[in-house]
Order: structure tokens, then sequence, then C-alpha cells
């Protein structure tokens, strides 16, 4: 019989069977207990648990000695497995937290338990689990620290990247990009304080003051931009206005005011935007004001070169004489003879405006041919000139040598004065050797 302290003695009850055809096998008659290595169950199902201090009576199930026992080993087996399941969750890295509770439920189902097996064994291993748990939480805890300051230098960078962005001067900044840029960075932050390490909170509201007052520092120069970028467009539009009247006023002439219409034009550029849509508008206007002015244009150059065409005729036929002068033989008679053609030429008058490069273009090369050989006769005559004074020059140089030889022997003579008019002599063809302009 159990002990008289428990007062409340475990019996279990056993699991429904299926009925089936045999016929129920009466209890066979057995010795007085059943035993196992960590137990034993007697034949009124009374089991009891073997330990180091003895038995232990664990529960009573109704059955066989073996069912009775099958039915504590299993529960054995259920409580191995969950230290098994817990050994693998601390393998696997799980919070030490989380697995501090386990191992506490498990030493509380360890205590006393209603089971049969090696329970020293699984105590054991519990024990062993709690030292693990311990070893786990000292490294988790490394990591958390080590997570929380690479979470603080990501923040800090973000908080850097959109300080260094506010602290853009003003005329580097694309304004109209500046807020999808904030948001794309604000996004990050978000997404940073979801998905990385808590930051202490004075480090997070020191960080979080930094990002915001640099948001709000962009945002109001995006706003001022914008609000000066409006009064620009406002004045830009007012002065366009204004041009599209003059313009128009242009446009009413029954001259084609053309060099005034492209003044306007320069002042349009230099007026700025007024915006894209107000632009296209205005631009509209003043382009068909200026189309009216050079449709004007176009009809008076027609008639103008209408009346050109005779005189174009005439300069061709000039051409006609002008060209027969090469190639040129006599530069002096081609040059005479170009004169009158040039003189006859300007008396006719202007051409058609798309053949002025044409006509102009073959009286040009006519003249430098008539020009290039008046050069080449004068380079001539130069060389001819060039011949002689070198030819004198050296009579000179040699007469001037032969009297100075002879000087050399007066005075080595002593004859004072055939020495004195010797030297008159040389000093006179000295000044002729000058005049040559050739090196003596």
């Amino acid at each position: 019989m159990p002990p008289a302290a428990r007062l409340e003695p475990h019996v279990a009850r056993p699991a429904r069977r299926v009925p089936h055809f045999h016929a129920r096998i009466p209890r066979r008659v057995v010795s007085e207990t059943h035993q196992h290595q960590f137990g034993r169950a007697d034949d009124e199902g009374n089991v009891y648990l073997t330990t180091a201090d003895g038995e232990r009576w664990v529960g009573q199930y109704p059955g066989t000695p073996e069912e009775a026992l099958g039915f504590y080993e299993r529960k054995y087996q259920d409580l191995a497995g969950q230290v098994s399941l817990a050994e693998q969750r601390a393998r696997g890295g799980a919070k030490a937290k989380d697995m501090r509770k386990s191992v506490q439920t498990l030493r509380e189902a360890l205590t006393e338990p209603a089971v049969v097996g090696d329970v020293a064994a699984l105590t054991a291993r519990v024990d062993a689990l709690a030292a693990k748990v311990d070893d786990l939480d000292a490294a988790q805890r490394q990591q958390s620290a080590e997570a929380v300051i690479r979470a603080g230098e990501e923040r800090e960078a973000i908080v850097a990247e959109i300080e260094r962005l506010a602290a853009t001067p003003a005329e580097q900044i694309r304004w109209k990009d500046v807020h999808a840029k904030v948001e794309e960075i604000f996004g990050r932050w978000k997404e940073h304080q979801r998905t990385t390490a808590r930051l202490p909170k004075a480090q997070a509201d020191a960080l979080w003051n930094r990002f915001k007052h640099a948001r709000r520092t962009l945002e109001d120069g995006r706003r001022a931009f914008f609000a000066q970028l409006d009064e620009h467009h406002k004045e830009a539009k007012r002065i366009k206005q204004e041009l599209i009247a003059e313009a128009q006023r242009l446009a009413e002439q029954a001259e084609p005011r053309v060099n005034d219409y492209r003044a306007l034009l320069d002042r349009w550029k230099a007026a700025g935007r007024a915006g894209a849509k107000v632009d296209d508008r205005l631009w509209e206007q003043f382009k068909a004001a200026g189309d009216a002015v050079f449709a004007k244009k176009h009809e008076q150059d027609a008639l103008t070169d209408a009346e050109y065409r005779e005189n174009l005729t005439q300069k061709e036929a000039l051409l006609v004489k002008a060209e027969a002068l090469l190639p040129v033989t006599d530069w002096r008679s081609a040059r005479a003879s170009l004169r009158h053609i040039q003189d006859e030429w300007d008396a006719i008058g202007r051409v058609p405006r798309e053949s002025v490069r044409t006509v102009e273009g073959r009286l040009r090369a006519v003249e430098d041919a008539v020009r290039e050989a008046e050069e080449r006769s004068w380079k001539k005559s130069d060389t001819s000139r060039t011949e002689r004074a070198t030819g004198l020059a050296q009579q000179l140089q040699e007469s001037i040598a032969d009297l100075q030889r002879q000087l050399d022997e007066a005075k080595a003579s002593g004859n004072d004065l055939k020495a004195a008019d010797l030297q008159g002599k040389i000093d006179t063809q000295r000044g002729w050797l000058r005049a040559t302009g050739v090196e003596g």
C-alpha cells in the first residue's frame, strides 16, 4: 500500500481501448511485483520509482503491472522529450529569458515527478541546460550591447546625412527634389527604428532632435524657395505680358521691324520663367506676333530679290570679263582692266541674297589672282636688286681690303700724307658699302 503521508495518491486512468473480436483476456496471475530498472508495479497497480534514496510511490494504474509501468515510463519519455526540446532551443540560440522560464518549468516538473525512468539523468541534463542558459544569456547580452552600438552608429549616419543636406548652400540644392529625398531618409529612419536594437532613451531622443531640426530646416528652406519662385514667376509673367503687347504693336507696323522684335526676344529670355503652363501660353502669343513680323520681312525680301535679279544678270556678264583676265601674264594691264570692272560692279548695285556669296566669291578669286601676280613680280624685282647690291658690296670689300694693306705699308714707312689720303678713301668706300645694305 502507498505511504499514509500521501493523502491524494495519483491514480491514472488508462486510455480508452478499441473493442475487438477477441474475448477479454483474464488478468494473468503474476508475482507480487513487476520489477523494472527504475521502478516496479504490484498486482494492485501501485507504481514505485526507484531513486538513490530508495523507493517513492508515484501513482496507481488499473491494469497489469506491465501496463502500469509502461504508462509511467511513457510519462517519463514525455518529460525527457521536453528536456530534449529545451536543449535544442538553447543550441538554436533561443532567447535566454525564455529559456530560463523553460528551465524553471522543467525543474518544477522534476520535483517528485509521477514517472518511471532515470530522473537523476534528466535532472543533471536540466542543470547542464541551466548552465548553458547562463552562457547563452551572457553571449546575448554581449550581442545586444554590440547591436545597440551598431544601431547607434547607423542612426548617427542617417542623422549626419540629413544634416549634410541641410548644411548645403541653398543655391546648390535642387529644391524640387529635396522633399522626395527627405522623405526617403525619413523612411529609412523609421525602418531602422523598427528593425534594429532599441537605443537608450537619452541617445535616441538626442538623435531624433537633431534629425527633426535638420528636417525642419530643409522644409523651411524649401517653402521659402518656392515662395520666392512664385514671386519670380509673377514678375516674369508681368514682364512677358508687356513684351507681348510690344511685339503685337510691331506686328501691326507696315515695315518689318525684325531687329526690334529680336531685341524684344533678348528681353524675353532675360525675364526668366513664369511657370511651365503659363510660359507655354505666353510664348505662343509672343511667337505669333514674331511670325507676323518675319512674314512681312519674307514678303519684302521676295519683292527685293525680284528687283535684284537684273543686277545679277549684269554682274554675271562682268564676271565673264573678269575671269577672261586669267591666267595673269601682265599684272599691270590686268589690274587696270580689273579696276574698271570693279567700278562697274559697284555701280550695278545689290543682287538677290542667295546669289551674293557665289558672285562675290568668283570676283574675289580674280582679284586674288591679279594681286598674287603683282606680288610675284615685285619679289622678282627685289631679287635682282639684291644680286646687284651683293656684287657691288663684294667689289667694295675687295677695294677696302687693298686700301687697308696700302695704309698699313704707308704707316710702316712713315708716309703720313699718303696714310691720311688712304684713310679717307677707306672711310668713303665703307660708307658706300653700308649703303648697299650688305654686311661687310
